[in-house]
């Protein structure tokens, strides 16, 4: 990330839960690329999202707040380790460090930082860091390799239906099986495939972030999908059965008599799929359209409609 993930969503650092997530949904609204045509702004409905994510999860936004921008490399029992290995000493890095001329002491010790998340000096580096501690001569034994994180995008059917796909990441090829029904932000784990263990020690692993792309007819809400689906003034007027779209296929949907633009035509079970519980639903929004060009006829019969009908829309309740 470019930016400090508060920064991103334009909140405190003692922003709470509520906070966090308020502005969350002011920025998604406006930057999401189905609302918002400017250029950059599915990059920056990206990088909302990201931010979203790490904070609005408590153990995350701790480890962030912590260790900053390196905070995806760092193992989570890292403090025990630490104890574990140096003999029992002090409070770990960064909550205070070691004492008594140790690291973070007053005693003429190394202080060591990380990223913004300490006093917003400069990062480390932990893979040097980790070997001066744990071998290369620290004698302290291996320690196994960190988590890691990459994004993975998905076209929405891809995502509703799951499946088989294969990727490369900084050379190396992986193969991961797409559950069905994977939402945006939710990750997908490759055991084994993350950061390299110390000595004989076991890798980390590497976890997926599922990124769904923006997709030209369908908008996706938690598990729902909502869907445009235009009619004919006198489908809407006089009820019609017509087809609408779904990313598993086309199905069919009854428009009620005198239905007006924006109600919703609910198609249970037909949103993304749930491998835990309930499927999600399908909305279909009623758009009502009128002919473009209307022939010479189509014209005849609205002035007649025109002339026999007392409707009037602006005085409606």
């Amino acid at each position: 990330m470019a930016r400090d993930y508060y920064e991103a969503l334009g909140v405190p650092r003692s922003a709470d839960t509520d906070e966090i997530q308020q502005a969350y949904r002011r920025l998604a609204r406006k930057y999401h690329p189905d609302i918002n045509k400017d250029p950059t702004a599915e990059d920056k409905f990206k990088e909302i999202n990201e931010a979203y994510h790490v904070l609005s999860d408590p153990d995350t936004r701790k480890r962030y707040d912590r260790f900053g921008d390196d905070f995806r490399r760092v193992p989570e029992d890292y403090d025990e380790r630490v104890r574990a290995s140096a003999g029992g000493y002090g409070g770990g890095f960064g909550g205070g460090g070691y004492g008594g001329g140790g690291y973070g002491g007053g005693g003429g010790g190394r202080r060591v930082h990380f990223g913004h998340g300490v006093g917003g000096e400069g990062g480390v580096d932990f893979e040097d860091l980790f070997g001066q501690m744990f071998g290369g001569g620290g004698g302290y034994g291996p320690i196994p390799g960190a988590d890691q994180e990459a994004e993975l995008e998905l076209p929405l059917e891809e995502a509703y239906r799951g499946g088989k796909r294969t990727l490369r990441l900084d050379g190396r090829r992986y193969d991961v099986n797409i559950p069905a029904g994977v939402l945006d932000g939710q990750r997908i784990r490759l055991a084994g495939q993350g950061g390299r263990g110390n000595g004989d020690a076991p890798p980390g692993d590497l976890y997926l972030v599922v990124r769904i792309k923006p997709h030209p007819r369908f908008r996706v809400q938690g598990r729902d999908i909502y869907v445009d689906l235009p009619v004919s003034p006198w489908e809407a007027a006089l009820g019609a059965t017509v087809a609408v779209p779904t990313p598993g296929g086309e199905a069919k949907v009854k428009v009620v008599p005198g239905s007006s633009t924006g109600r919703k035509l609910r198609l249970r079970g037909e949103g993304m799929p749930n491998p835990r519980g309930a499927n999600g639903n399908l909305y279909a929004e009623i758009k009502v359209m009128v002919p473009p060009k209307p022939t010479a006829r189509e014209r005849e019969l609205f002035e007649q409609l025109a002339t026999e009908s007392n409707f009037d829309p602006r005085k409606q309740p």
